[in-house]
């Protein structure tokens, strides 16, 4: 994989140049003339996202998506028009229904992402990185889950600080929009943020920050290496699943079942698909109504069977794997657009 690539000093005509070009030398914008669409909620870093954009030459298309979750959400799309303005960015507002209730930051980081685009980039920065690394860690997540976001044109600002984005905003006399939001302890983000960094910064007796970021460009590798090694293996044939090793093993059977179903498998279906292929089992049903089972030495995907008496009828699933190349891995939760 090719490493981000990292920008040079600004132009010295411009204006914003003293208070941005250090920053820049640390950010992984695409190359000048780029076009690029940039999730900018009026926060300190998106603003800062949009700012370092322009900064780098890149054609930026800054798109304000309000929630409606809370009162005067909307006038915050007038902050972002202005910065825009101001910086030569297009700016375009889109406002999306979000209903409160249950899993209410995914909802909304999903509504935000499907008007944003695939390659928008947003304004996370190390802070945000080591926070996603420790609620992924809450969560149980694997080596994909720990390594968190990875630095990239969808990612430009991972290397820098949230207090040096908030800077920047203060030299350039940019008024950012707080979100009540974040401050609300309803949200795992928010206690992390607000609770369990600082906690483990004085238990460790430095900033944590920067050692979670190394933490996850290290595991980024290595869940890049087994990806690459798990892409080798057919987990349709049982005697070359049951004989590779546990880790790779285990993302083939990950990535096979995540083409087949809305979600990726848990861990222990994924055992328990292994032990198919080991011959310890004849076969197991997996979440998403599917049943893995062995025949003449080949692992096959077909729905599951209905219990007796249900009346329940199944509908045939192709048992494909897809691309060699195709990887499954865990989604790392990505907070929310700053």
């Amino acid at each position: 994989m090719s490493e981000p690539r990292l920008h040079g000093p600004a132009d010295s005509s411009d204006p914003t140049a003293p208070a941005t070009s250090a920053l820049l030398a640390r950010c992984t914008f695409p190359d000048p003339g780029s076009d690029l669409v940039c999730g900018v909620s009026g926060g300190p870093d998106s603003l800062a996202l949009l700012v370092l954009a322009a900064a780098s030459g890149c054609r930026v298309t800054a798109v304000h998506v309000d929630h409606g979750l809370r009162p005067g959400s909307a006038a915050e799309a007038d902050v972002v028009a202005g910065a825009a303005r101001r910086f030569g960015a297009r700016f375009e507002s889109v406002r999306v229904v979000v209903e409160d209730g249950p899993n209410l930051e995914a909802r909304a980081r999903h509504a935000r992402r499907e008007v944003l685009g695939p390659d928008a980039a947003t304004g996370h920065t190390a802070d945000d990185q080591a926070e996603t690394v420790l609620v992924n860690l809450l969560r149980g997540a694997g080596v994909d889950g720990l390594a968190a976001m990875r630095p990239g044109p969808r990612h430009p600002l991972l290397a820098l600080r949230r207090a040096e984005t908030v800077d920047l905003c203060g030299c350039l006399g940019l008024a950012p929009v707080h979100d009540p939001s974040n401050d609300d302890p309803r949200f795992v983000r928010n206690r992390v943020r607000h609770e369990l960094v600082p906690l483990c910064s004085a238990i460790s007796g430095r900033d944590i920050v920067p050692v979670l970021a190394r933490q996850a460009r290290v595991l980024a590798g290595d869940a890049d290496l087994l990806a690459g090694l798990a892409s080798l293996v057919d987990p349709r044939d049982a005697a070359s699943l049951a004989a590779a090793p546990q880790a790779v093993a285990r993302r083939s059977v990950r990535a096979w079942l995540t083409g087949q179903a809305a979600h990726p498998p848990p861990l222990d279906a994924v055992e328990r698909v292994l032990e198919v292929a080991r011959k310890e089992r004849r076969a197991t049903e997996v979440p998403g109504g599917l049943r893995v089972s062995r025949s003449d030495g080949r692992l096959s995907v077909g729905p599951a069977i209905p219990p007796p008496g249900s009346g329940a009828t199944g509908t045939p699933v192709q048992s494909g794997r897809g691309h060699p190349g195709e990887r499954g891995t865990s989604r790392s939760e990505a907070p929310r657009g700053r």
